[in-house]
């Protein structure tokens, strides 16, 4: 299956610089028709086959209505601070009571839950926020943004001095990196010549990053020398061992908080030379 008659993969993509190194080289193959979307619109893209393969938050695998399967081909992960997902806060972290979310990304927050509820031992109310809404601003309201904005339309610092970095406190916290968004596709169609191809464009991309840089920083209201950074220390685009640790114990804590009710099963669909 290549997901649609005219012969061409159809792949979704989140449409941050994050996922640049992953899919940059599927953009230019004649083969391969690319999706844009926000990361929580990719799995209904994925329920509706409208694509072969998704870069979905991990959250959507336990919950989508369709059975998924993990392609450890690539990921958007980290093993420290992320740069791009934060908590801004007027106060403490223990004195939150408000969480104004950014529901651009499903796993974030439920992961900014996880942090606040098991390591500061508060259970704020969570608020969605659409992009451009005002938030009514109280001492004890937090902000929770994820994506380039965090780099391009940050929070005055003045306002909000308390930050929290969610890569960085997961990576204090549990010793493990963190997954974000893995390549995943129907366990009904899954595709091993795309899973391969998904792969190989991970191991080409990463030999891009300063070329990727120049190219779509200014776009994103970055420095180039800061999207060559963020490409290259602050996220993570394979798969590992320990990063599928960190996973399962972000479904264990998010299931024990009532924050996920599935218990899915984590298939994975490896090939060989899939992961290193």
């Amino acid at each position: 299956m290549q997901g649609s008659a005219d012969g061409c993969w159809q792949i979704g993509c989140v449409s941050y610089l994050n996922s640049k190194p992953l899919i940059q080289p599927m953009v230019q193959r004649s083969d391969c028709r690319v999706h844009f979307a926000v990361p929580s619109a990719l799995l209904a893209m994925l329920e509706r086959r409208t694509v072969a393969a998704a870069l979905a938050p991990v959250v959507d695998y336990q919950t989508s209505e369709s059975e998924l399967i993990l392609v450890p081909a690539g990921g958007i992960c980290c093993d420290g601070p992320t740069l791009t997902v934060r908590i801004y806060s007027a106060v403490e972290a223990k004195q939150i009571r408000r969480l104004h979310a950014d529901t651009d990304s499903h796993t974030s927050v439920i992961l900014s839950q996880i942090i606040l509820r098991k390591r500061y031992g508060v259970e704020p109310e969570v608020i969605p926020m659409s992009a451009g809404r005002a938030v009514p601003h109280d001492e004890n309201d937090a902000l929770l943004l994820i994506g380039d904005k965090v780099v391009n339309a940050a929070p005055n610092q003045w306002q909000y001095p308390v930050q929290l970095d969610l890569g960085e406190q997961w990576k204090q916290f549990t010793g493990l990196p963190f997954v974000f968004a893995m390549w995943m596709m129907r366990a009904d169609a899954v595709d091993e010549k795309l899973a391969q191809v998904l792969a190989d464009a991970r191991r080409r991309g990463l030999t891009m990053t300063h070329e990727l840089a120049e190219r779509y920083a200014a776009a994103s209201g970055w420095p180039v020398s800061l999207a060559e950074r963020y490409f290259t220390e602050y996220l993570k685009y394979e798969i590992t061992a320990d990063r599928r640790r960190g996973l399962a114990l972000f479904y264990q804590y998010a299931r024990e908080l009532g924050l996920l009710k599935a218990d899915r099963e984590m298939r994975y669909f490896d090939l060989p030379a899939m992961t290193g």
